[in-house]
């Protein structure tokens, strides 16, 4: 009986460290399972910070205007011209000539060119706009051009190169303008296109033809009328018993 039940005691302590392992695994496995579900849920700082910092997609920049392109060199021309010493020139008809063009420079500066500018500013891509911009600032061009030459022949030197880097920064600003005018002809021209292709479009398609309205059943004419013939037994008796009017009693005239 001693020998059972210190049998039994052994083995009782052997299973207990297999049976305390067996209770300790699922306390062991919850904080694990709590990490990973944590770490799926949060999201990680590199992608926040990525997303916080991805360039937003901008929308096609709108079309430079013609101030835009033509402002900084027309002041760079007007500063130049108005700053041009003909005093230092020599004397001669070059001088006087290139006085006159200077007055009209600098009145079409002031004076002119920006109601030009306003009324292309207002519709970049219109033509009627960008179109008298164009002609002027290539007459613009050409009097600066015989100002540069003449400065060339009598003016200092270095009033001359002044007046060579504004006319070619004009001439850059006129090649702008020019490249603009393009562009614009170039999308009204295809505007123009995509209406045509679409109107062409909707011309090709062939609505399902409307059944015309069935026509009103008239009436039936009424049945006409005929008068009955006399028959021949009463023709017979009108023929056989004429009616007779007695004669009429005329008096003798002279018997």
């Amino acid at each position: 009986m001693r020998a059972s039940s210190s049998v039994a005691f052994i083995l009782a302590i052997l299973c207990l460290p297999c049976f305390l392992g067996a209770q300790q695994a699922p306390a062991t496995a919850t904080p694990a399972t709590t990490q990973s579900a944590t770490s799926l849920a949060a999201p990680s700082p590199t992608s926040s910070a990525e997303a916080a910092t991805a360039p937003a997609s901008s929308p096609n920049p709108p079309a430079p205007t013609a101030s835009g392109l033509l402002q900084p060199a027309l002041d760079s021309v007007q500063e130049t011209v108005a700053a041009v010493k003909l005093e230092k020139w020599k004397k001669g008809t070059v001088r006087e000539e290139a006085g006159d063009n200077i007055k009209g420079i600098l009145k079409d500066l002031q004076t002119t060119l920006p109601p030009l500018l306003k009324s292309a500013d207002a519709a970049p891509g219109a033509l009627t706009g960008l179109l008298p911009v164009s002609r002027n600032i290539n007459a613009l061009y050409n009097v600066l051009l015989r100002v540069e030459e003449a400065a060339r022949v009598a003016a200092p030197g270095d009033q001359a190169d002044e007046l060579q880097q504004a006319l070619v920064k004009l001439g850059d600003a006129r090649r702008a303008i020019d490249d603009r005018i393009e562009e614009a002809a170039l999308a009204q021209e295809k505007q123009v296109a995509d209406l045509r292709s679409t109107v062409k479009a909707q011309a090709d398609i062939k609505c399902p033809a409307v059944p015309a309205p069935a026509a009103p059943k008239c009436p039936a004419p009424a049945p006409a009328k005929t008068k009955r013939k006399p028959t021949s037994s009463t023709t017979k008796s009108t023929t056989a018993n004429p009616s007779t009017t007695p004669p009429t009693s005329t008096s003798g005239t002279g018997k």
